[in-house]
């Protein structure tokens, strides 16, 4: 009986699998360190970009070098790189920038601590060690972070110089002074309320990046219906998502028997009557402009022509929703009580020109704030990545409106917060001070990864830095365009307090869950029943 016992008793079903205690750790580990070295060569300014190709039939080709759009693009399979993946997408949404940060340094905490669990130190020693010294970096950053909302000059400066850090970067880097004077604008015109929906992107194939510009106002990537006016002043707008398509019969999965064609000719002529009824009903609205999110037919086009009304067909939902946003309008479907329909207001409807594409134009909308980027760029990789980019400035700006306080870039305040972590390890006693010693280097990995991509002698630069700070230079980080070590604040490399901070806790929080695990329990597929009755 006693031999009977010892037999290992497997409580889960067929197929199911279980990873244990040292095998489940390592597991995990080498996922997440996987991840941070796949995005670690796009960090900082030099950073390289990936090319990511889709699998499916006539493959689109993605070229970037954003952390989040990496990971959002590849399938993993490990438990660990998906909570990275994860982050790194809350990163995206929550603040807009710091996606490839906040990942490396996950990893870079994890690579540390396999190291300190060959050593034999618990794991929970680590969390508890990792937990104060996060605690400490989170009060140095915030005692470094200054705050220039007070002067609006100064303000303007750091939000340029935000601007200008976030884009470097990117693919903009060479025109950011370009593109980080238009998301300035773009975000100031907001006053303050950080709603981006008023901001409308549109791309153009065409010209250069330097031919992109900002539009006080709002553009519609349609056309105007034929025999309609193509310009309008004071416009009167109904926005509306309803079937304006119906002048033909179309009774699916039914049989109509009529005895002669004429009896067609009345049913058709009764359909057009229906349409002609629901014109009419629009018109009582008194509007001179219809946007519809559906198709409008030739027989209601007609209509609307005759009236002098503008009728806009196919307005895609997004396109509608921001409508209805900037114009103050609301989105309609039914017509039978005119009164209680919001209609949206603008000064002027025409047809512009960009490159050799016609849009409608629309100024003077009830959402002073509302505005449009257009970007012109040789190729739909450009585009896209442009787009991409112009967008992780715009959520950083919009962040630094609602909290404005700033930090130094460059890799500063990664060494700023190692400094005082290094401080409080020398003065902690026991175990824990070596998990904070692994946890200021890998804060310090940070600028020897940026220095690494760009080419230069890591060691040696972040060295020189290290020393800085120790002579208490706390503005000082790394130059990449001279590759050396400079002051930040003379150099303008600045970059939102909201985003370092949510680098520090995410990274951490994520490093510490993954840490924990001890155990890597698999469910059993699901078995393919076959098919006994095919179609």
């Amino acid at each position: 009986m006693a031999s009977l016992s010892m037999a290992p008793v497997n409580i889960f079903r067929h197929g199911a699998d279980e990873e244990k205690a040292e095998t489940a750790r390592l597991s995990s580990f080498i996922g997440a360190i996987a991840i941070g070295d796949l995005v670690k060569s796009t960090l900082g300014p030099k950073g390289m970009d990936k090319i990511l190709l889709s699998g499916a039939k006539g493959s689109t080709v993605t070229v970037t070098n954003d952390g989040a759009t990496i990971l959002k693009a590849i399938g993993v399979d490990n438990p660990a790189a998906k909570v990275l993946v994860d982050m790194s997408k809350v990163q995206d949404d929550e603040v807009g920038d710091g996606t490839t940060s906040v990942t490396v340094l996950a990893a870079e905490l994890l690579r540390e601590a396999e190291l300190l669990i060959a050593k034999k130190i618990h794991p929970q020693t680590i969390v508890s060690g990792w937990r104060k010294a996060t605690q400490v970096a989170r009060e140095a950053l915030k005692e470094a972070a200054v705050d220039h909302s007070n002067d609006p000059a100064r303000f303007q400066e750091d939000l340029l110089n935000i601007a200008r850090t976030t884009l470097s970067s990117k693919l903009l880097t060479h025109h950011k002074d370009h593109f980080a004077q238009l998301a300035v604008n773009a975000v100031m015109r907001l006053k303050g309320s950080g709603n981006l929906e008023a901001i409308h992107i549109i791309k153009k194939l065409g010209g250069s990046l330097t031919d992109s510009y900002l539009d006080e106002g709002f553009l519609l990537d349609k056309k105007i219906g034929v025999n309609q006016p193509k310009r309008l002043e004071n416009a009167k707008i109904l926005i509306a998502n309803t079937a304006m398509d119906t002048d033909k019969i179309k009774i699916f999965g039914s049989r109509v028997r009529v005895d002669s064609t004429a009896k067609v000719a009345e049913i058709e002529f009764a359909e057009k009557e229906k349409m002609k009824e629901k014109v009419d009903r629009i018109l009582k609205h008194g509007i001179n402009c219809f946007i519809n999110r559906q198709l409008i037919y030739n027989y209601p086009e007609q209509l609307f022509g005759r009236a002098g009304v503008m009728a806009i067909e196919h307005a895609d939902f997004a396109g509608v929703e921001r409508l209805a946003l900037v114009t103050g309008g609301e989105i309609t479907s039914t017509f039978d009580h005119p009164e209680l329909v919001k209609l949206g207001q603008c000064k002027l409807i025409e047809e512009v020109m960009i490159g050799e594409d016609t849009l409608i134009h629309f100024s003077g909308v009830a959402m002073g704030e509302a505005c449009t980027i257009v970007l012109r760029g040789a190729t739909q990789q450009i585009l896209d990545e442009a787009e991409r980019s112009l967008h992780d400035a715009l959520c950083v700006l919009a962040q630094t409106v609602k909290e404005p306080r700033t930090v130094y870039g460059g890799g500063c305040s990664e060494m700023l917060m190692a400094r005082v972590v290094t401080d409080l390890a020398n003065r902690t006693p026991g175990k824990e001070a070596v998990a904070m010693e692994s946890f200021a280097k890998a804060l310090r990995m940070l600028p020897t990864i940026i220095a690494d991509n760009a080419g230069y002698d890591s060691a040696d630069l972040v060295a020189q830095l290290r020393a800085a700070h120790q002579e208490n230079k706390t503005t000082f980080g790394l130059d990449m365009f001279e590759g050396t070590v400079g002051n930040m604040a003379e150099l303008g490399i600045t970059e939102s307090f909201q985003v370092k901070r949510q680098v520090l806790l995410s990274a951490s929080e994520a490093a510490e869950m993954i840490l924990r695990v001890d155990n890597i329990i698999k469910a059993a597929p699901r078995k393919r029943v076959p098919d006994n009755h095919p179609c």
